[in-house]
């Protein structure tokens, strides 16, 4: 297979004292023409000879990390570790992703975004600003995190959802649909409950409305207060869901 880029003599040292060379693009493809110099990397192997990979200016790819397929690594980004940057991704501004973390799909990192541990990032996924996602964390669908927001644990963001401004999103916390978290005024969750000690998590939307994630349930507080009679009526587990959905009407105001 002829190569599509080669590693040029010019080099730059990082904090970890290890050798990032510049590439060169061998043969015009599309992310890039012949003569065209890139970005930096450690070795060869971090970024794909097939594909329409790119890597730009003054972004590094180094340690295992591997970007292939059509993405694009550019301004001052960095990913290292283990990472995996694949598909339409792309990672820019002074975004950074590391250890096992996934950015794929047609996902974007930018600003000052952190992506790490065993994180993804998919879809059309959007993680911004000095938004962290960590942990195993999954952010996908149409999501957007961003601001000063915090996404950790196994916590999951998807849909449409937006978590941003100081909001903090961690555990097993599921945001999805319509959600809008600024703060942590605007969620709260509850650990092992109910007959198969699911988590149960409740935040606003969009409209202005509580809505419950727990299990394969999603819906408003009072379509859970119905499944939650239809399912556990006459038991424990409907004392226990009572009890929360008494505690998320307290937390958001609701009367009744």
């Amino acid at each position: 297979m002829e190569k599509k880029f080669e590693l040029t003599d010019n080099f730059v040292i990082n904090a970890l004292g290890i050798k990032l060379f510049q590439i060169k693009c061998t043969k015009a493809f599309k992310n890039a023409n012949e003569g065209d110099l890139g970005g930096y990397v450690e070795k060869e192997e971090n970024l794909s000879q097939s594909g329409d990979a790119w890597v730009y200016g003054d972004a590094w790819v180094y340690g295992n990390a591997q970007v292939y397929g059509n993405a694009q690594v550019s301004g001052d980004a960095r990913v290292s570790g283990n990472a995996q940057v694949y598909g339409n991704a792309q990672v820019y501004g002074d975004a950074r992703v590391s250890g096992d973390a996934w950015v794929y799909g047609n996902a974007q990192v930018s600003g000052d975004a952190r992506v790490s541990g065993d994180a993804w990032v998919s879809g059309n996924a959007r993680v911004s600003g000095d938004a962290w996602v960590s942990g195993d964390a999954q952010v996908y669908g149409n999501a957007q995190v961003y601001g000063d927001a915090r996404v950790s644990g196994d916590a999951q963001v998807y849909g449409n959802a937006q978590v941003y401004g100081d909001a903090r999103v961690s555990g097993d916390a599921w945001v999805s649909g319509d959600a809008r978290v600024e703060n942590d005024h605007m969620h709260c969750g509850f650990d092992c409950f109910g007959s198969c000690n699911r988590h149960t998590h409740a935040y606003m939307t969009n409209e202005n409305k509580v809505e419950i994630r727990c299990g394969c349930f999603r819906g408003s507080i009072e379509e859970f207060e119905r499944k939650v009679k239809e399912t556990h009526a006459g038991t424990i587990y409907e004392k226990q869901y009572k009890a929360i959905i008494n505690l998320i009407k307290i937390k958001f105001g609701i009367d009744g």
